[in-house]
């Protein structure tokens, strides 16, 4: 028996076998619709009082026939059939449109969505009388694409956003009346797909993993919404390009409340899903965390690839991490991640095994899947306590030999690398892109009278860093516990720097370091106004202000950091030697400075004032 989709329920027995014979209806090639498959559709509607259409195969077959309500159609999931990129579906809808109305929104987003041959819309006077017909087709765009961000502070979205009628990602004919449709549709789509094919040959895409339209969605119930919206989508697009995405389109709109189901609203959705058809977008990129069912609902929504900003990045820790501990805590993070989204990654996964063994209630492949991940959980974290047991045999040793160290925290990209290599002369890899660093790096630092310091980068802070990546991270963070001092350094030509401060502060209380004294670094000085610097060092008289990447710079910060260690030095050098090697000869010197370099930066003498000022030779040792 042929098979109804979508609103069938209260069809009547007649109603029902006219839309079965509909399936008899033989299509040919050259034609969009036959007059008997219109007066069949017809028919049926006029009958059931709904719109009613058929999805044409280009072999002529009708594939299914869908019956809506008064003013619109769901159509089925046909799958990705002949979805290759350059390629449509092979399928066509005819339908029809009670009210004389034109093609509507959804018709089109259908239509772009998934990437049909054409829709049509056959209009039917009130006697149920085809009248007319109007047809739309895919096309491709070649217009200029867009740099600034989509402002929309409509609730529903209907607004549009001023794209001429040229640039949009399809073409509508008609209405035209019946019998008077001269188009070969078989040569038409034959074209349209070569010209697609010909475009996807010659576009170029130059970040590895594809475009994307980044969206960032609030309530403009807040104050300040549109001023913090606007830099939280900056910072969302620097995480894009870490991650190697083109970033092709920004949208941003501004909501009475955020929608519970597809955060945007659905008008404002569709616009979106037209956008990505024009400018090639593959993926849309939240700038939130969605639930899982909210990811699900807009994929299924849209047929493109959802992410959310903790999966950004997840995915930029895991191109990023490079030691075992790193690597063992981004899989960790991304596991704790995709734990209660299994259920919504493939249909399959919810069907009963198979095979020998499998027969029988036994377990779905979904619970398979998620034992897996929870015992794979369980041994991750067990290797990560044992690698933070061997960070703090390290730890315990530095402390017994009296060497003070000295940890480097701030905002991601603020520049705590570049310092690192500055001050030790190291070649830790130092980036103009978030997250360049993930490892922890330590190296260490000798000033005059044999005095020695280590200092270690940590992980980049950012607001609202995902649980799961924090909890996996904590241990690494926990390695600035144990410092006895720390510098926190802050980019100081960021506009958003008063909020990096708060946000590094404030995780600082979280992971119980705020008591630890620290030194403000305001880097990139190079990037201001001098007198811009000299504003903020009279609102914070015990910061430093430097330049990264010149070594004369970091004089001040050197002389602090003797200021606030000679009481550290002093006590370490009351310890007696043999107390300094007791308790801990299993630890090589190898083991004791792991992860560090082997190099030192040696600072010359200073004189008999010590901590009072840097001598003259420390510019020796940087120009050397």
């Amino acid at each position: 028996m042929p098979t109804l989709y979508g609103n069938t329920t209260g069809l009547s027995p007649l109603a029902t076998r006219t839309l079965e014979r509909i399936y008899r209806r033989k299509v040919p090639l050259v034609s969009i619709a036959t007059p008997e498959l219109i007066k069949a559709l017809a028919e049926a509607s006029h009958e059931t009082g709904r719109q009613v259409g058929a999805l044409v195969h280009r072999s002529g077959e009708i594939d299914s026939v869908v019956v809506g309500d008064a003013t619109r159609l769901m159509l089925p999931d046909i799958g990705r059939l002949r979805a290759a990129e350059g390629r449509f579906r092979a399928l066509r809808l005819v339908h029809t449109h009670l009210f004389n109305e034109p093609l509507t929104r959804d018709d089109l987003v259908d239509l772009v969505r998934l990437r049909l041959d054409l829709v049509a819309a056959v209009q039917l006077t009130p006697q149920g009388e085809p009248r007319t017909i109007q047809y739309a087709y895919n096309v491709p765009v070649y217009g200029k694409e867009a740099d600034a961000v989509t402002v929309d502070g409509a609730a529903g979205g209907d607004q549009g956003d001023g794209r001429g009628e040229a640039e949009l990602p399809y073409r509508t004919v008609g209405p035209v009346a019946i019998g008077r449709v001269e188009v070969n549709f078989g040569a038409l789509i034959q074209a349209l797909e070569d010209e697609f094919a010909k475009r996807s040959r010659t576009r170029s895409v130059a970040a590895k993993d594809g475009r994307a339209i980044l969206v960032h969605v609030a309530e403009k119930s807040k104050a300040g919404a549109l001023a913090r919206a606007e830099e939280s989508l900056r910072e969302l697009t620097e995480l894009a390009g870490t991650a190697g995405v083109d970033v092709a389109d920004r949208v941003l709109q501004l909501r009475d409340r955020i929608d519970p189901r597809l955060v945007l609203g659905k008008g404002k959705l569709d616009e979106v899903v037209l956008r990505a058809s024009e400018l090639d977008a593959e993926t849309l990129v939240f700038d939130r965390d969605l639930t899982p069912s909210q990811a699900s609902a807009i994929a299924k929504h849209t047929d493109l690839k959802i992410l959310d900003r903790t999966q950004l990045i997840l995915d930029i820790f895991a191109q990023r991490a490079e030691s075992s501990d790193g690597k063992l805590q981004v899989e960790l993070a991304q596991l704790k991640y995709a734990l209660p989204r299994l259920g919504q990654k493939d249909d399959s996964l919810s069907r009963l095994t198979g095979g020998i063994g499998g027969r029988g209630p036994g377990e779905t492949k979904l619970e398979i899947g998620r034992r897996r991940a929870k015992e794979r959980v369980s041994f991750l974290e067990a290797q990560l306590k044992r690698l933070s047991r061997q960070r703090e045999q390290r730890r315990r040793r530095r402390a017994r030999l009296g060497v003070p160290v000295v940890s480097i925290v701030g905002y991601t990209n603020a520049g705590k690398s570049t310092l690192l290599n500055t001050l030790t002369g190291a070649d830790v890899v130092a980036e103009n892109k978030l997250f360049a660093t993930l490892d922890t790096r330590s190296r260490r630092l000798r000033f005059p009278e044999e005095r020695e310091v280590v200092i270690t980068d940590t992980v980049g802070f950012i607001r609202e860093l995902p649980k799961d990546l924090f909890a996996a991270f904590r241990a690494t963070f926990e390695e600035a516990a144990d410092a006895d001092l720390l510098l926190h350094v802050i980019d100081v030509s960021d506009p958003a720097r008063d909020q990096h401060i708060e946000t590094t502060e404030a995780l600082l209380t979280e992971l119980d370091l705020i008591g630890i004294p620290r030194i403000l670094v305001f880097n990139k000085a190079d990037l201001v106004d001098p007198a811009e610097g000299r504003r903020l060092l009279l609102g914070h008289p015990d910061a430093v202000l430097v330049s990264a990447t010149d070594r004369e710079t970091t004089r001040g910060l050197l002389t602090r950091i003797a200021e606030r260690l000679k009481t550290r030095w002093e006590e370490a050098a009351l310890v007696p030697a043999y107390e300094a090697v007791a308790e801990g000869g299993e630890l090589e010197d190898g083991d004791l400075f792991a992860g560090e370099a082997g190099s030192l930066t040696v600072i010359a003498p200073s004189p008999v004032t010590g901590a009072e000022e840097v001598s003259s030779r420390v510019r020796e040792t940087f120009e050397a």
